[in-house]
């Protein structure tokens, strides 16, 4: 039996709960803040740019993003269930947040460890130049 289509929307509010259970699912867990669900809930209600993909009626995949919808895009998670990885899910959610950001923003995210090889084989180009004050 094959699996269903891949839908991805752009015109979705997620819960925190369904957020959390996918980052759960992906191994983005390890890096977010999934034990204090008003924090998810402020991540969601803050975020200007948030892409879902669907397996049916099952989430297996988040874009979310802060844009100013002109000159840059900040993806801050990209998450995929460990089940649904290798099917080119996270390459169609990214493209989507560049294509809802605006095409003509510079797309920047903070790879996680585990994802540094994905990324450039996908068309990203890494660059050395980036700064930041870790959270507290």
């Amino acid at each position: 039996m094959s699996q269903p289509e891949i839908i991805y929307r752009s015109n979705i509010r997620l819960t925190a709960e369904a957020f959390i259970d996918l980052l759960k699912r992906s191994t983005l867990a390890e890096r977010r803040p999934v034990d204090s669900r008003q924090r998810i809930q402020s991540m969601l209600d803050h975020g200007n740019v948030l892409i879902t993909a669907w397996s049916g009626d099952t989430l297996v995949g988040v874009s979310r993003a802060l844009t100013d919808f002109s000159f840059c895009c900040y993806l801050s998670d990209l998450a995929v269930d460990e089940a649904f990885q290798k099917q080119g899910i996270g390459k169609r959610l990214i493209d989507e947040t560049h294509k809802v950001a605006g095409e003509n923003t510079a797309l920047i995210l903070l790879a996680a460890p585990a994802a540094q090889q994905y990324y450039p084989k996908i068309g990203m180009q890494r660059f050395e130049h980036c700064f930041m004050i870790p959270r507290k």
